[in-house]
């Protein structure tokens, strides 16, 4: 069952993430559905969670992945040493 939700926010975050889903070619109720639904359902789902919605969840670091920063510090080890 499908129920509508009100959420408040800035206007050009708004207007940022219709652009972004446009881009994406989906809508910005599945963008929302889809984020919340990744977020909330924890580890079970983490295979699931398509590359959109990782793309929008960069702050978390999902089981077997790298932090950011450790990649970096990778990178710059090989390159310089």
């Amino acid at each position: 069952m499908e129920t509508k939700l009100t959420l408040r926010l800035k206007k050009e975050v708004i207007d940022d993430a219709k652009k972004y889903a446009n881009d994406h070619e989906t809508s910005l109720s599945k963008l929302i559905e889809n984020y919340l639904s990744a977020i909330t359902n924890g580890s079970k789902s983490i295979e699931n969670i398509s590359p959109l919605v990782k793309s929008l969840s960069g702050v978390i670091i999902f089981p077997g992945e790298e932090a950011p920063e450790e990649i970096y510090h990778e990178h710059i080890k090989e390159k310089y040493l």
